[in-house]
């Protein structure tokens, strides 16, 4: 079934919209972990969420800095604001993460990964993080877990007006502005966001051509609209657009760095759709949702009036269609779903295929009966490069008191190769590998819950199998299997009504396992700790919000032969934000207080690489304003 023709008809003034999570107006209602509307406290598998209120007060600079403070996360960059960052989610690779906005995919076909450099946080309403494999749910690539990102919504009622503008250091400047309502049954919308930073050089102890400053700009925008047919159908669409110019190092024997001559990289995220939920019969919900996810990067290298000494374009375009159906059953929910995506993608290299296409059928059941829960899941992908691939998922839980709960879960999942692994012309120490096979993974967890109100606490212990690990070379290969282990641990205390406390720690054993008469290989894979958390220490009266946070991480390796290690680091913040009256707020960050040098990647792993720069110590402060209804 092709929907191309479909899609093109949607127009380029839509975007796409998660059709379970729509209309969601409570906190503690997660969509992620079933695909169908929960209860936070009913979920099986290991989730965390993040809420709009949750971001301002952070206050953090971008999307990764947010997330690295939750549990099972860790990040890498390549330098500051805009430059390449990856999320390794308990200790899985990091093209190991499904990436959804409003329910569409929006990763790179060639790398695999997401530009989360380029989503601005101005445009989020909320994160929901399901750590563990999901390929039972959401088909290929979630071994690692799932990260779904929510836009901005309106509320029912008269046109309300956001607005926010701030400076910071490293000629930080962001501003931002936002206006939604309702008319009558339709809802809309509109959002656009400003990033603009003169930033500082990306390499530490390069050569002279490379330190200076490499700056970065972005400008976003979101629109979403939907209309009431009636009290149980509804329609409607979505756009959001981020476009991003990021400076980098490149200083190479061509020329491209010197005399002025600059190095950037333009990023565009594209994401457009519509959606049509209908409740046909009291017991039955349909949801069907199609869409197009759009990744464009275009590297300019040694840009100058005279011209560009080197240019190279890539891009990726995934149509998308999901028709979901859920039947109320007289115990539990039943789900059907089909998922079609196609992967079309273009590039100044010249790749062997350009284009693959998937469909994925979905049957699950969800159930709570008394103090047992419980969740099976059952998916096949027949894919047309690799063909077809079951997973599945089984959960369960029991509430041993008012108070204590237990769960288990078992998933399994698959990883296809990226257009890069398979067909990436040969460079030097790189080189696609048509003959690669697909990761498959198997993982088991357990986990152990207390919610006393003001004390809640959970401590998930996890195993993730990873066979056939692709791993980057000339060519690209699949090794033997990698072994995660670990604990996760994550809880928060109100200790008065004023003043609270938050934290998570994660111990884990990533380690690539390859066993052979050649070769003996046991080491940590590439940029992953064994040990790393975050805890926060809240105060918040009336008008006053103010804090103290702590990230940390113990030592890891730059590349899976061990030999590049990066010291392990502690960073201590403050936030603080205060309101003026009900609708202006000042907002304050200070980062890396006490400025420690840390780094979270080398530009390689040759002798002559050198560590990206992180931050030093550094400030934010804003102005914030919010009309009330």
């Amino acid at each position: 079934m092709k929907i191309k023709l479909i899609a093109s008809l949607i127009g380029s003034s839509f975007t796409s919209i998660s059709i379970a999570a729509e209309n969601i107006a409570l906190d503690d209602i997660v969509v992620t972990a079933s695909r169908i509307e929960q209860q936070r406290s009913n979920v099986l598998g290991d989730i965390s969420v993040i809420n709009r209120e949750e971001i301002e007060r952070a206050g953090a600079g971008s999307i990764t800095d947010l997330l690295q403070s939750q549990p099972g996360v860790q990040i890498s960059t390549n330098g500051g604001s805009g430059k390449t960052s990856n999320i390794f989610l308990r200790g899985t690779n990091k093209d190991h993460v499904v990436v959804l906005i409003d329910g569409l995919r929006i990763n790179s076909a060639t790398s695999g990964t997401t530009s989360f450099e380029n989503i601005p946080l101005a445009q989020i309403e909320k994160i929901e993080i399901l750590r563990g494999p999901a390929s039972s749910l959401y088909g290929a690539d979630a071994i690692g877990g799932v990260i779904q990102i929510f836009t901005r919504k309106s509320e029912n009622g008269r046109p309300l007006v956001h607005a926010a503008m701030g400076f910071g250091s490293y000629g930080t400047r962001t501003a931002e502005a936002g206006v939604g309502g309702s008319h009558g049954d339709t809802r809309y919308n509109i959002n656009i966001n400003s990033f603009d930073s003169n930033g500082f050089s990306s390499k530490r102890n390069g050569i002279a051509f490379d330190r200076d400053n490499d700056g970065y700009k972005n400008l976003a925008f979101n629109a979403n609209i939907n209309h009431k047919l009636s009290d149980k159908n509804e329609i409607g669409a979505q756009f959001i657009q981020s476009d991003g110019t990021s400076d980098y190092d490149c200083y190479s024997k061509s020329g491209a760095g010197k005399n002025g001559s600059k190095c950037e990289i333009e990023q565009t995220l594209q994401s457009y759709g519509i959606y049509s939920r209908n409740q046909f019969m009291p017991a039955w919900q349909s949801n069907f949702q199609i869409g197009v996810g759009n990744d464009s990067t275009e590297d300019f290298s040694g840009r100058s009036p005279q011209g560009v000494i080197a240019y190279s374009r890539f891009e990726t375009e995934q149509r998308q269609l999901t028709w979901q159906n859920n039947f109320m059953l007289p115990i539990g929910t039943l789900t059907l779903a089909y998922d079609r995506l196609e992967q079309k993608i273009e590039s100044t290299s010249v790749y062997n295929k350009d284009s693959r296409n998937n469909n994925g059928y979905l049957l699950s059941y969800l159930a709570d009966i008394g103090n047992h829960s419980l969740q099976v899941s059952a998916r096949n992908d027949d894919n047309s490069q690799f063909g077809k691939y079951t997973t599945g998922g089984l959960g369960y839980g029991y509430n041993i008191s008012q108070n204590w709960r237990i769960t288990g879960n078992y998933a399994s999942a698959f990883k296809v190769p990226t257009f890069n692994q398979l067909y990436f012309p040969k460079t030097t120490g790189y080189s696609g590998n048509p003959n690669l096979q697909p990761e498959k993974s198997d993982n088991t967890e357990v986990s152990l819950r207390y919610d006393g109100g003001e004390l809640k606490s959970n401590i998930t212990i996890f195993n993730n199998q990873i066979e056939n690990l692709i791993v980057n070379g000339d060519p690209v290969k699949n090794l033997n299997e990698a072994k995660i282990q670990g604990v996760t641990f994550d809880g928060s205390l109100s200790i008065t009504e004023n003043l609270s406390i938050s934290g998570n720690f994660t111990t884990q054993s990533p380690r690539i396992i390859q066993s052979n008469k050649a070769n003996e290989v046991d080491n940590l894979l590439d940029r992953r700790s064994n040990r790393y958390g975050a805890v926060k220490l809240l105060y918040t009266n009336e008008k006053l919000q103010s804090g103290i946070e702590i990230t940390g991480a113990s030592s890891r390796y730059n590349d899976s032969a061990n030999t590049k290690v990066m010291d392990g680091y502690a960073l201590v913040n403050l936030t603080a934000s205060y309101k003026l009256n009900p609708e202006w707020k000042l907002e304050a960050r200070a980062n890396n207080i006490l400025d420690k040098n840390y780094v979270l990647a080398f530009t390689g792993n040759a002798i002559d690489s050198v560590p990206y720069n992180t931050a030093g110590s550094n400030v934010f402060v804003g102005l914030r304003y919010q009309m009330k209804p």
